[in-house]
Order: C-alpha cells, then structure tokens, then sequence
C-alpha cells in the first residue's frame, strides 16, 4: 500500500456466490456490482459446470472488467465472485481471486473475506513440508490444507481445510458439485444466505441480493459449514462458535447504508445515525450546520442534526469520478487531489460555524486537507465530530492502514489531533457510546481502539 492510500481504512473484499440458475456469472455481475464498495483493486469470477471450470479476473472495477461478451463465455450452473482490496499480498493480478487449484480431491476455487491470523506461521509449517505458494495471500493456505486432505466426505475435506487456521475468514469455495461456504467461529466478518427462484446465494451482505431480487434467509452462523448441491442447501457446525468478535467497522464504515448486517433488524444506516446521535451528547456544541464527510459519514451527521436541532446540508459535493495523479506532491497538488474527490458548497459553508462529522480518522492529513479548504472557502469555525473513538491500532483480521505507528491517535492526544487539524474542537464517540448503540447487541471486536487482541 503506498504512502499516498495511507489515509483510508481499507477491508479485503466482498464475495459473492449462487448456485442453481441458468447464467450464473451475470448474477455474480451483479452482485459485486453492490459489494463493490469492499474492494476496487481487483475483481473476478468463476463458473462451473458438471465438467469444467470457467475463470476471468482483471485489475480494476467490475464495471471495467467484465464485457457481456465476457460474460457470456463463462458458462456453468454455478459461480463465484470476488472484489478485492489487498491485506496479505501485494496488488497484482496473481493475487487476484478468486483462487483455484487442481488437486487430488478435485478441481476447487475459494473467495476469501478477512485474514487469517496465524497467516505467518501457517504458510511456514505448509513450505517446510514442501508446498509451493504461487501467490502470496493468505487464502493460498487453504487450497493447500484441502489438496493435502485425505478425507473423502467433503464436508471433512472442508473440515481439514480450516482446521488450525485462525479467524477472520468467511469464505466460499466452488467445485464442480457444491457450493460451500463457511465462517470462522467468532463471526468478524459478514457472510449471508438468500434465495433466487430455485437457486440459492450467499453474499458479505444482503444489498447484493436486492439487485438480483433475492429473498434473504439467513447469515451463516459463526462457525458454519453451509453447502449447496443438487439436493438442495445444508448446514453443519464446522467448529464450536467461540467468543462474538464482529468487526465493529462493519457498522461504522464498510458496509452499504442499505445493508442488514449481522442478524440486525435494522439498516447500517439506522445504526449510524444512533451513532451520530449518541456522539451529539457526548460532544456537543453551538453551530450553524451540520456537514458529513461523504459518503459514509452521511448518516451519522444525519444522527447528529436531529439531535442538535441544527441544520443538516452537504456542505461537501463528492466526485464518484476519482483517479490517480502522477504529479508530483507540491502543497497545490496534494490539495487538487483532496478537491478531486471533495468540493466544498460554498452557499453552505460561508461565514457558517461548521460541525463536520466523520466516521474515523486514520493518518488525518486528508481531514487536515479539508479544514483547511473549508477555511478558504469561507466557513467561520470548524468543530469536527468523529462517530468511532480514535483509531489507535493497526488490524490484524483483515482491515489494510498504515502501521501503527503511523495511526495519529496512537502517537497524540485529542488535544495535539485538534492543534494538527487546525480544528476549533475535536470530539470522538467514545467507545462505551458506540457499544451503547440501542440497535447493537452481541460481542464485537475492538482491538482498533483499545489493543485488546482476543484471537
């Protein structure tokens, strides 16, 4: 990850996978279409038939990738499909999933969301005993641990596979008879199964069943082993559920505001604006307007209007049109890049007391950027509101920043975060808040915040 993407909070992926319809791959299409907020590095799709597997995978954006053409070429009555942001592996097109292998037990693909904790450790053991890795992501370990197993049930060939292998992983694997798909026993990462006429699918979240118009059913249960055949859909305990660790981003960033996660009731959405709402008394403060940072900041400032009683506006226009500049980092062009995908709305923001709401603050020179613009663009005073508390802490299950070392809430205090900023006031959620959600309930995981490491 280079220096210049330091400043954002990146998960690995997004998976998607159906069994049971007559074109398969346009259905995947579609659903990483709605999952491609979870990864815009790389993307690729997998279909099977009784006989063979068909593959396409590209740098990039589905949009980008896949033709109709393209798609008509991948044939089968099953697929699966990948977006991918890098954590384990570098970013290039060996890395791209999802992976396949030729083995003993047959030919076998896997989508992976998450990180394997005991990655290091794992491929060492795996190389010493012979194994040769052509990639290097951590997903490669269980292609390996499945041609290695010597078990002929496949649910035991599944079993072995994940046996040993630390969280976070939900993932889904493809042969020419099954589609399985599979949870780790603490549940941090999302993982959901839905109904399409005949067929079934199983998604990171449900938005992607709206656009192909599927009937939810279910999350897989932490520590499941879901398959879907021929015969129809059927779960088993993989392993014992452990203690809940949900990644807590889930609700205060990645997922789509559209999206149930988790077994909720309620919208991401919701739950973000009870965020903006609790922050709101916990900090409060006299202002003329409420802005988010879009677009994931929108519902919690939402949250924090109705709560404050003052007035909500998009007091920054965002660009969905964002590429890279090659040019060198002069002040003027770092502050281009930042107006590229954020312009400030100077009918809104002129000589107004400004409240700017964002979900998290990583490396905070993007938000530096942006106070700083704001200022030039006329607004009186700035207080930023952080819907999360601060971000000290580099996750180890799947969410890509910067080191720790290099986290601004691991190195200052609030305090020394407000004098960088060059904000009139700084207020974060703090981590009771954000647990005190009405909407939330269950275990979560929070080593981002505080360091306790519970895997």
């Amino acid at each position: 990850m280079s220096r210049r993407d330091e400043d954002i909070l990146r998960d690995k992926c997004g998976v998607f996978g159906i069994w049971g319809v007559e074109k398969p791959a346009e259905y995947v299409y579609l659903g990483l279409h709605n999952l491609q907020h979870r990864g815009q590095e790389s993307c690729g799709i997998v279909t099977t038939s009784s006989r063979k597997f068909y593959s396409y995978f590209g740098m990039g954006i589905v949009n980008e990738i896949f033709t109709a053409e393209i798609l008509h070429g991948l044939n089968g009555r099953a697929a699966i499909g990948h977006n991918r942001y890098s954590t384990k592996g570098s970013s290039n097109i060996e890395n791209t999933q999802p992976l396949i292998a030729e083995t003993r037990n047959g030919e076998v693909a896997i989508a992976h969301n998450g990180q394997f904790a005991n990655y290091r450790s794992l491929k060492k053991e795996l190389q010493e005993e012979g194994c040769i890795f052509k990639t290097d992501s951590d997903t490669e370990i269980i292609l390996h641990k499945f041609a290695r197993s010597k078990e002929k049930n496949i649910s035991r060939i599944i079993s072995a596979s994940f046996t040993g292998v630390k969280p976070a992983y939900s993932a889904l694997l493809l042969t020419r008879k099954e589609l399985i798909a599979v949870r780790d026993p603490s549940g941090v990462r999302p993982l959901v199964i839905g109904r399409v006429g005949t067929g079934f699918v199983v998604a990171s979240e449900t938005t992607a069943f709206d656009i192909i118009g599927a009937e939810y059913i279910d999350e897989v249960k932490p520590g499941e082993l879901v398959i879907i055949d021929d015969n129809g859909l059927s779960r088993e305990e993989l392993q014992p559920p452990g203690e809940e660790l949900r990644c807590i981003f889930e609700y205060i960033y990645f997922a789509r505001p559209d999206s149930f996660l988790f077994g909720s009731e309620v919208s991401t959405s919701e739950i973000r604006k009870e965020l903006g709402r609790r922050l709101y008394r916990e900090h409060p403060v006299e202002a003329d307007i409420v802005i988010p940072v879009p677009d994931s900041s929108t519902a919690a400032a939402l949250g924090y209007s109705r709560e404050s009683g003052i007035p909500f506006d998009f007091g920054l226009i965002r660009s969905h049109y964002i590429g890279r500049t090659f040019i060198e980092p002069t002040q003027a062009i770092r502050d281009a890049k930042v107006r590229k995908k954020y312009n400030p709305n100077r009918s809104v923001i002129r000589d107004r007391r400004v409240v700017l709401v964002e979900d998290s603050v990583v490396r905070g020179t993007t938000l530096k950027n942006l106070i700083r613009i704001l200022r030039d663009f006329g607004a009186r005073e700035i207080h930023i509101r952080v819907s999360s508390p601060p971000y000290r802490y580099s996750c180890y299950l799947g969410i890509n920043t910067a080191e720790t070392s290099r986290l601004i809430a691991s190195r200052y205090s609030v305090e020394k975060i407000c004098s960088f900023l060059a904000a009139d006031s700084l207020g974060y959620l703090s981590e009771q808040g954000l647990l005190d959600n009405k909407y939330l309930h269950g275990g979560f995981c929070t080593y981002c915040f505080n360091g306790k490491q519970k895997i």
